[in-house]
């Protein structure tokens, strides 16, 4: 599906879809949308102590909540706005932990049908080169 450029949409419309559309808790994590393409999008997840689990590295529930959030509004970027959808299917790999650094979430729709997307999903700490973890979703799109 291609976006028309009138239906793009941009960093500012992402944060908007974060804070009308997903719960409080998923708020708390302090995401916000760094880029949003037709069918990608980058969000940063803030390093918080609040996130770290015992050891101090960045806990995965945290990590996949945020792989979860940004498909979410990658599909949003190849629709042209959000659309009621839910999860399918999420599979993470965590590579390495990450410790006092905020993590991009990098997503890139591989398929987007009518009512299936598919997406795969790399997580990098900032300033870092290789993934601490990759996602694979898929989700049902129900509008």
């Amino acid at each position: 599906m291609t976006v028309k450029p009138e239906d793009t949409v941009r960093p500012e419309d992402g944060d908007r879809i974060l804070r009308d559309n997903f719960a409080p808790w998923v708020l708390d994590l302090g995401l916000t949308v760094e880029e949003v393409g037709n069918g990608t999008a980058t969000l940063r997840l803030p390093w918080s102590d609040r996130l770290a689990r015992e050891g101090g590295g960045l806990s995965g529930q945290a990590m996949m909540a945020a792989a979860d959030t940004a498909t979410v509004i990658a599909v949003c970027g190849a629709r042209g706005g959000f659309v009621p959808m839910t999860t399918v299917q999420l599979n993470t790999t965590f590579q390495r932990p990450v410790k006092d650094a905020d993590v991009l979430v990098h997503v890139e729709i591989t398929k987007l049908g009518r009512t299936l997307a598919f997406a795969e999903v790399t997580l990098t700490a900032e300033g870092g080169s290789a993934p601490v973890a990759r996602a694979s979703t898929v989700y049902a799109i129900l509008g």
